[in-house]
């Protein structure tokens, strides 16, 4: 679907996006993951058409050169904005003329995707009265009105309550069925939930890319985790020695140990802990964490 080749978008001497390239297959959701700052809205504002890139290119599958592909795609900033005076249905019917069609064909799809992203009864309410989660389901609809083959939302639940971030990653994972998604965001655990595949993005270059699986069999390692009654800073230079241990940490009142082997790791520690008699409270064997990942890739 999408093919971007070495797309670089610079504010006077400084790149935020800096030649990056990546392609998108249809029928995917993929997270465009990193931190704030990291360049992800500005690319998403490229591949939307609402920035030009200062060098690179955008090719989307069956278009000709140079043509205008925002009909192909539906664009949900962080921020939107909605006319509060407006209903959500005239909002959509709105946006659907803005977008070319008939007033006739704008009404049928305003019903039928305020149906689908889950207001419907909210059709005739006005936006200004709209919850947060409300406003995000408009806004992918108003996104989606015109029937595009990919829609990108940047950051679509970081500035939403518990119960709003849970209604739209629910959306995001029931219309990642029919359409291609991508979606920029922050928070790990979301990326880790619905996407198929991710794009880690650091100080403007695409550091990782690939499916969970891929990136899970490249970068993850194994680990145990104690806890303790009372965390000593000693335990860490005991432990970090014992055969099968890579590294020993303190990480939010945990101490972490990267293994090697998993079993003899296992057995050392249950061994000296239970000679010492430390006051160990949890023993978790496990594999490290998306935001484990995303920390080595960076460090590297």
């Amino acid at each position: 679907m999408f093919n971007v080749k070495h797309l670089t978008k610079t504010f006077g001497n400084s790149p935020v996006v800096n030649d990056i390239s990546f392609t998108l297959e249809p029928g995917n959701c993929v997270a465009l993951l990193g931190a704030n700052g990291a360049g992800k809205t500005t690319t998403l504002r490229m591949l939307a058409g609402l920035l030009k890139p200062s060098n690179g290119s955008i090719e989307l599958e069956g278009m000709k050169p140079n043509a205008d592909r925002r009909e192909h795609i539906g664009y949900l900033p962080q921020y939107p904005v909605f006319h509060s005076w407006m209903t959500g249905k005239e909002f959509l019917v709105y946006v659907g003329q803005l977008a070319n069609l008939t007033k006739a064909n704008a009404l049928d799809r305003a019903d039928y995707f305020l149906e689908r992203v889950g207001i419907p009864e909210a059709k005739n309410q006005r936006i200004g009265k709209y919850s947060g989660g409300m406003k995000q389901r408009l806004g992918i609809a108003q996104a989606m009105i015109h029937q595009p083959t990919m829609i990108m939302l940047d950051e679509p639940v970081s500035s939403l309550d518990p119960i709003g971030r849970r209604e739209v990653l629910t959306l995001m994972e029931e219309l990642k069925q029919q359409t291609t998604i991508l979606f920029s965001t922050h928070i790990l655990s979301d990326a880790e939930e619905i996407s198929d595949g991710l794009l880690l993005m650091h100080q403007g270059k695409i550091v990782e890319s690939g499916s969970l699986h891929e990136l899970r069999n490249k970068h993850q390692t194994a680990k145990i985790n104690l806890s303790f009654h009372e965390l000593n800073q000693n335990y860490v230079d005991i432990l970090k020695g014992l055969p099968g241990i890579a590294d020993c940490f303190i990480e939010r009142e945990e101490l972490v140990c990267i293994v090697e082997d998993t079993e003899q790791a296992r057995d050392e520690l249950l061994n000296i802990v239970t000679t010492n008699q430390y006051p160990l409270t949890k023993f978790e064997v496990s594999r490290t964490s998306l935001e484990d990942l995303f920390m080595k890739v960076v460090k590297q």
